[in-house]
């Protein structure tokens, strides 16, 4: 077959689909051509252009956390790879194996003044588990070094704590030189690695640690779906004296759970706080979006801290770490279910939990009834409506921590970028996970100024129609208006929140790019539209919800002071 004759490029193809890349994002250039020749031509990897490398890096990641499966991107010299940080970093936080693939120009020729020279090799440095810099060379040893190389990055990238590699290529010209090539066979080291379980002892020494009536709090951050794990958190939560916090991204799902932490803590005194502080937490899973938990468990400091999970250095956000057990919470949690040994002692303390937890339940619907129109009202009524086989995915800001308010919705999967947590890239990983998730709905959340940062995204060729966008048009940064460190700056409209500047013309935008178009801007006008906007259409839609900012903040910031506010207001 006709391929280029940089051997190197058509070794890095064959590898990647050894390793599981069935999925390639190219952004157009002139050094990286012999890279794009070799994918485009390999049978086994399905390849889509996109021209914004920042845009083409967050479909990788998009695509990549639905799949399940590492996402090659591609890029030229210059420039073009530092636009790939805010997703690679993303990718990092969120052990997903991008594998960034990127064209330089021959090491010597860099800062000489010349055309697109920059120090590509470690500029992502930071973010990836390695990187790699190979030579273009046709000399026997160089070949080897460059097959050793990518067999390295591919390792890397899969095994052990799973994140991005990066691998940068210095290419000669000719660039574009192709011919005929025989079927190849390049090398590709095998990888073994150990079955990861508890020995059966330990795992009941760690279940006696844990045994009734020590009072035990298991906190889930972001995590893919499992069900399995779901299965084993399920039969611990049965147990009188364990309770599972969970957030709408820990992707579990169970009536046991508590899984509106903010309005629970939210909800309770603080002697309540006290009376049920747990002696051990265990998380698992990746940031946490509540800061409610967060502040608890740093002022109570309970006894132990475990963290179940794959690290990559010592986390401890509430600083009272005591355990780390380096292995993946699918499998040290069914292990320790089946460890547990029936109670002897009496324990109250999951009942307890899920009293306060009702009662605040009741608090919220009640709150949520009297609101005026704002973000808070649009989400209690958005959120049931969304079909459970909905892949959701939420920007950064309030949009997530509303969604948190509304509990467990039992959605397909829920996702959204908190290894990080900016706001960029929003529209590019829902679109992406979009493409990855071809027989179901993916309904993007986000807020206007989420919005306005990734417009480019929109332009992107084949867009599927299964794709809908929320866009809450609230005067952009609503979060700035409620968090404490900014709502008080006579800065915050123009310099944070930026009222003035983000009135985005969703409508035209939506019929340039080719989306249908939706609108609200009440309750019952966003009830009678949204079963048109969510059915299945020809085209992908849009939806602005408008609000109004001032009125948002203000419901918020009570949604928190609610059960004081209902001791001293009577509604009839």
């Amino acid at each position: 077959m006709v391929n280029t004759l940089k051997e190197t490029c058509r070794d890095l193809a064959s590898q990647l689909s050894a390793r599981g890349v069935r999925f390639a994002i190219l952004s157009p250039g002139t050094r990286n051509a012999p890279l794009i020749v070799a994918l485009e031509r390999h049978a086994d990897i399905t390849t889509k252009v996109v021209i914004d490398e920042r845009s083409a890096a967050f479909m990788a990641l998009g695509y990549a956390a639905i799949s399940g499966e590492p996402v090659a991107i591609v890029c030229t010299s210059g420039t073009a790879l530092l636009n790939y940080a805010p997703a690679v970093a993303e990718a990092y936080y969120r052990k997903i194996p991008l594998i960034v693939i990127s064209a330089d120009r021959p090491m010597e020729w860099i800062d000489q003044d010349d055309s697109q020279t920059i120090r590509q090799f470690e500029a992502l440095g930071n973010f990836v588990k390695a990187s790699y810099n190979i030579p273009d060379s046709a000399e026997k040893d160089m070949r080897w070094y460059a097959n050793r190389q990518i067999n390295d990055a591919m390792t890397t990238a899969l095994s052990g704590r799973k994140a991005p590699v990066h691998i940068n290529i210095q290419f000669n010209e000719p660039l574009t030189e192709t011919g005929e090539v025989e079927e190849e066979q390049f090398r590709n080291v095998e990888l073994i690695e150990p079955t990861r379980s508890l020995d059966t002892s330990f795992a009941r020494q760690l279940g006696l640690r844990l045994a009734s009536p020590r009072k035990v709090m298991i906190v889930a951050g972001f995590l893919p779906p499992s069900p399995q794990l779901n299965k084993a958190l399920r039969r611990l939560v049965a147990l009188p004296n364990f309770i599972v916090f969970t957030e709408t991204i820990s992707n579990l799902h169970g009536n046991e759970f508590i899984s509106r932490i903010d309005t629970t803590l939210s909800g309770i005194t603080s002697d309540e706080r006290e009376e049920l502080a747990p002696d051990v937490v265990i998380t698992l899973g990746g940031a946490l979006i509540s800061r409610f938990v967060k502040t608890y468990l740093r002022k109570i400091k309970p006894q132990e801290h475990w963290h179940i999970g794959l690290s990559h250095t010592t986390v401890d956000c509430f600083q009272c770490l005591t355990t780390r057990i380096e292995m993946e919470p699918e499998v040290f949690f069914p292990q320790l279910a089946s460890a547990m040994q029936p109670h002897k002692s009496p324990c109250r303390y999951a009942d307890r939990w899920r009293i306060a937890r009702d009662k605040a339940i009741s608090t919220h619907q009640a709150y949520i009834a009297h609101s005026p129109w704002s973000d808070l009202k649009a989400f209690s009524v958005i959120m049931p409506k969304i079909p459970r086989g909905t892949n959701l995915q939420l920007s950064n800001g309030t949009t997530v921590r509303y969604a948190q308010l509304m509990g467990d919705c039992g959605f397909h999967r829920c996702d959204c970028n908190r290894g990080v947590s900016g706001i960029d890239g929003s529209t590019s990983t829902a679109i992406g996970a979009s493409l990855a998730y071809p027989t179901g709905l993916t309904l993007l959340i986000t807020g206007d100024m989420s919005a306005q940062y990734d417009l480019g995204a929109l332009a992107t060729e084949g867009i599927p129609s299964n794709f809908k966008m929320i866009v809450m048009r609230n005067g952009g940064g609503g979060i700035f208006r409620f968090i404490s460190s900014t709502s008080g700056l006579p800065e915050v409209e123009r310099n944070f929140a930026a009222k003035d500047s983000v009135r985005l013309p969703l409508e035209a935008l939506a019929q340039g790019f080719g989306f249908s178009y939706y609108e609200a801007a009440g309750e019952e006008e966003l009830r009678n539209v949204f079963p048109d906007f969510i059915s299945k259409t020809e085209k992908p839609a849009i939806l602005t919800i408008d609000t109004p900012p001032d009125i948002d903040a203000e419901v918020l910031r009570n949604y928190f002071k609610r059960s004081k506010i209902f001791k001293n207001k009577t509604y009839e």
